[in-house]
């Protein structure tokens, strides 16, 4: 399923976000930046330790807050490292929603045309997948619908299972009733 909010298509799709033909791929980080399992392990593995340093070199961050580093052996020239969780591990709606907005902004601010992003906070963060499919589709269209020149036209969920991605794009179509 395709949504658009003015000129940005949103999709949710199951796959590897490492091997997005994207212009950044966010990261779902702690706010220490360090990459251990899940998406940054996968994107720490695919794209380089070079990563991980120059993600280090800026943290910590708050949470809430995202950083971007260049992408390595990625396709995609940029990740954006957004610290959906502390060093403990734990995350919540509203850390999610603030993570989500702080990965579009960085994007929107380098004049980047796409982005993709996993399911923030799902993996060892623990959050509910359907929820939080929930909140970063809102916090997106809210930050599109709020942002009235942006360079981005494409945002990407992309989700490692297809449970994930029947969540997210059973977010989407609630924002395109």
């Amino acid at each position: 399923m395709i949504t658009r909010i003015r000129a940005t298509t949103l999709e949710a799709v199951q796959g590897d976000i490492t091997t997005c033909n994207v212009d950044a791929i966010v990261n779902a980080a702690n706010n220490h930046l360090w990459m251990g399992a899940g998406v940054a392990g996968a994107i720490k593995r695919q794209g380089g330790q070079v990563i991980e340093d120059e993600a280090v070199c800026q943290g910590p961050i708050p949470v809430g807050e995202a950083v971007v580093t260049g992408g390595g052996r990625l396709k995609a020239r940029y990740v954006i490292h957004a610290a959906a969780m502390g060093q403990d591990l734990v995350t919540n709606a509203e850390l999610i929603r603030q993570a989500t907005i702080a990965s579009l902004r960085n994007a929107a601010a380098l004049g980047l045309t796409s982005i993709a992003l996993p399911a923030l906070g799902t993996g060892v963060g623990g959050f509910p997948v359907d929820e939080a499919a929930h909140v970063m589709i809102e916090a997106t269209c809210t930050m599109l619908h709020n942002t009235p020149q942006t360079s981005l036209q494409q945002v990407v969920f992309v989700l490692f299972t297809p449970d994930a991605r029947q969540a997210f794009e059973q977010a989407l179509a609630k924002v395109s009733q």
